[in-house]
């Protein structure tokens, strides 16, 4: 299934590159609704857990603070150096949680969980060991329990890793961006190769079975001899899974990203000649190319899903864990159930005024049709396994698949004519170079797509 990218078009690419969803939901975050209130997520919580539910969880805990801003940063966070603020923080984190286990099965076993902010890290090794030991004495892990957590080695002592190592984690997330001084002091990011290095010495040696490192291609000042370094560093250090993305400007959504002048960001034919470099670096040096910005070796667990068509996708990026319910805590964090989803408040004042009233945290939501249901099955397997199996589709839902979809078939001529995609009478196939616009493949399939674009600019370009 993981084929080879093949030679690379940039003019090709070029006319693709356009504003479009990551598709780590369908339909789209900009979709949800103040309709769907935090009653109906309780709702949904009690009226999926049944005493004769056994399935698996998944549990996201969001920590929003930082220490400082990196000005690409693109996530719900904030700066701040008062420890007692983060501590009350972590109170509420645990009282919404509270309020919420006595509708949770306990019959449900966790079988993923994942820390992101903001900068999990910048809790200290004890407030790491409180947070995880309430966990732990409220969830019984899965045997095989995939537990991640988001790194930043800025300030990251040996301490922290044993923290989170004795918390049950066994896989960490860093981001590294760039090790290129002059893209580092323009995105007020400065971390170097050495504290990057130590902190994967330190998951190594304590255990962690997976290491993931992010790169980001299209920032300020960057230029493919110096990213060229850059990737072979990262090839040196051997981390099992990287993630490449597309630097997303978006400073009419993040304010704080005028402070990137789009003078200094690299053109568009720039961006191209780095990602292609990326790819032959990193697939000559034995990565697999998952799709959708991601690589692992060939014996990392996404690796062997993609192979065998399990793979799964939400809004934690590409998982082995297909199916379980995502309950997510913290502000705003994004529940995923199989009919639902539901996203906390955003901002502190308020989260913290719904813990204590006691109401839940839900802000907006979303509840899922029939066609939603046909159209996410679709693009999520075009997004994890390459391709798309028309009658799997049709016997799941009881469709015919070319009639269900003749309009959004049409779309799809572009891309076969440009040798990224083939269409039989059986499935539609991603091949060579379409992994690398698999995101504008997937939106021919997406209901609302026209209609968003037109309301306002809500997403990042492409390639």
């Amino acid at each position: 299934m993981n084929k080879e990218v093949g030679k690379i078009n940039v003019e090709v690419l070029k006319k693709f590159n356009q504003p479009g969803p990551r598709y780590t939901s369908y339909p789209t975050a900009p979709l949800f609704s103040n309709e769907f209130s935090a009653e109906d997520f309780t709702r949904e919580i009690a009226a999926t857990n049944s005493a004769e539910n056994t399935s698996d969880i998944s549990l996201y805990l969001h920590f929003p603070f930082c220490e400082q801003l990196c000005y690409f940063c693109g996530c719900n966070m904030m700066v701040s150096h008062d420890r007692a603020l983060i501590r009350e923080y972590n109170e509420y984190l645990k009282r919404e949680i509270a309020q919420t286990l006595p509708i949770i099965s306990r019959k449900r076993k966790l079988a993923q969980m994942h820390w992101g902010g903001g900068t999990p890290s910048y809790l200290t090794p004890g407030e790491i060991t409180d947070i995880g030991t309430f966990i732990k004495q409220n969830f019984q892990f899965a045997k095989d329990a995939e537990a991640s957590v988001e790194i930043d080695p800025r300030g990251l002592t040996a301490e922290h890793m044993a923290a989170f190592r004795g918390c049950g984690f066994n896989r960490i997330s860093m981001g590294v961006q760039d090790f290129y001084l002059p893209v580092q002091q323009a995105i007020n990011r400065v971390q170097s190769e050495e504290i990057t290095r130590q902190a994967v010495v330190w998951a190594r040696q304590l255990g962690f079975q997976s290491v993931n490192l992010d790169l980001i291609y299209g920032l300020p000042h960057q230029i493919l001899e110096s990213f060229a370094v850059t990737v072979d560093k990262i090839i040196d250090i051997s981390p099992d899974r990287l993630a490449v993305f597309n630097y997303a400007h978006v400073p009419w959504l993040k304010k704080h990203q005028n402070l990137i002048k789009a003078k200094d960001l690299p053109s568009a034919d720039e961006r191209l000649q780095i990602l292609q470099m990326t790819i032959e670096k990193l697939t000559g040096a034995g990565y697999e190319y998952i799709g959708m910005d991601h690589f692992a070796k060939k014996t990392d667990e996404l690796a062997t899903a993609q192979r065998n068509n399990t793979l799964y996708r939400n809004f934690q990026g590409y998982s082995t864990k297909a199916g379980c319910d995502v309950y997510a805590f913290g502000m705003s964090a994004i529940s995923q159930f199989q009919n639902i989803y539901a996203q906390n408040v955003k901002n502190l004042k308020d989260y913290y005024a719904r813990i204590n009233a006691g109401c839940g945290a839900t802000s907006v939501g979303y509840r899922m049709t029939f066609d939603d249901h046909i159209r996410k099955e679709t693009i999520m397997q075009l997004m994890c396994h390459l391709e798309i199996d028309k009658r799997n589709i049709e016997k799941r839902f009881g469709i015919n698949f070319e009639n269900y979809f003749a309009d959004d078939v049409k779309k799809l001529d572009v891309f076969i004519e440009g040798n990224l995609l083939e269409n039989n009478a059986e499935k539609i196939k991603i091949v060579g170079a379409g992994k690398m616009i698999i995101r504008n493949i997937a939106m021919c399939f997406d209901a609302y797509l026209t209609r968003m674009i037109k309301e306002k600019p809500v997403f990042s370009k492409t390639v």
